[in-house]
């Protein structure tokens, strides 16, 4: 199979990558299990790919995955125009790989290997 369950069904599955894909892009570095970061590196790659691409098609195609959360208070900016218009001008030149993972090591209760995910 092409990628990794994690453990959900479907539609939870999709749920968590929304999350983790939204807060990757307003935080811009997160903290998550390394099987999560892996599978989530190919859904951010894709989302600011379409970023980069910046015409309306490609806005509603983000707009339909990425969550509807404020990234910045004070500009009133949301996820989605932070995507377009600060995250994605940042790799106009670059042809992929917008993601680093860096492991932490075991998580304290469970010992699942932790791992913290940024856009380079």
């Amino acid at each position: 199979m092409g990628y990794r369950k994690l453990g959900r069904t479907s539609a939870q599955r999709k749920a968590l990558l929304r999350d983790l894909a939204t807060d990757l892009i307003i935080h811009e570095r997160i903290e998550t299990t390394e099987a999560r970061a892996k599978e989530l590196r190919s859904v951010v790659d894709k989302m600011i790919t379409l970023g980069k691409r910046g015409d309306l098609h490609a806005r509603r195609q983000a707009a339909s995955f990425i969550r509807n959360e404020i990234a910045d208070a004070e500009n009133g900016t949301d996820a989605l125009q932070k995507l377009f218009s600060d995250v994605a001008p940042r790799y106009e030149e670059r042809q992929g790989g917008y993601t680093r993972i860096m492991k932490v090591g075991p998580r304290r209760g469970d010992g699942a290997p932790v791992v913290v995910i940024e856009l380079v």
